[in-house]
């Protein structure tokens, strides 16, 4: 493992580097509002990742390097993402196809900026459709703006809603609520599966 400090308009981010032998792809995660990159989801997406030959960035924005809590504005988190995107593309990365992806917040920013990023691919964990109770205040376009496919893992009993299925989307529900520690072993997977079948293409 190999960790990396990254230089973003918003301050220094984190990348926590877990290489695959012959990687096909890089695959880069970001964390949740309130969150680091060791949730367990996370810990088992990289496990089910890079037993599919994928390279695994963990990225850490600026504010949590920071020491806070609170979560910058959006902007903010997009622009350090895709700073984190370029520098990684560049030096570790290189030619490789990107996959973006994150826990709820972060799968957000991997949402929101895999077009401009030039993901060839998305993955979701737990996405927080609205906030709890709050339905009206759905982030759905944020997922259905996504272009590439998309693979959705959520909680059967999350709380921030449960997402349906679209063009290039698939959801895969697991037990448990938002945090997706319950089947850690289902998550690699799933994984695993996953990138394995959308990359096949690209080999």
């Amino acid at each position: 493992m190999t960790t990396l400090s990254i230089d973003t308009p918003h301050g220094p981010a984190r990348a926590e580097l877990h290489c695959a032998p012959e990687g096909r792809a890089g695959l880069l995660l970001g964390h949740g509002a309130g969150g680091g990159v060791g949730a367990p989801d996370l810990v088992a997406a990289t496990r089910g990742a890079t037993a599919a030959g994928v390279h695994v960035a963990l990225v850490e924005q600026p504010y949590r390097v920071a020491g806070r809590r609170a979560p910058a504005p959006a902007g903010q988190l997009d622009t350090a993402w895709l700073a984190v995107v370029e520098r990684l593309s560049r030096e570790w990365f290189h030619e490789l196809p990107l996959v973006f992806g994150g826990r709820s917040s972060g799968a957000r920013v991997a949402c929101r900026t895999s077009e401009e990023g030039q993901a060839v691919a998305v993955l979701c964990l737990a996405f927080p459709v609205h906030p709890p109770g709050r339905p009206e205040k759905s982030r759905m376009s944020e997922l259905a703006g996504v272009t590439v496919p998309t693979l959705v893992v959520q909680g059967e009993s999350d709380p921030f809603g449960m997402p349906g299925p679209g063009h290039h989307r698939e959801i895969v529900v697991m037990p448990g609520d938002h945090s997706l520690k319950r089947d850690a072993t289902g998550i690699s997977r799933t994984v695993e599966e996953w990138l394995g079948r959308i990359l096949r293409p690209l080999d």
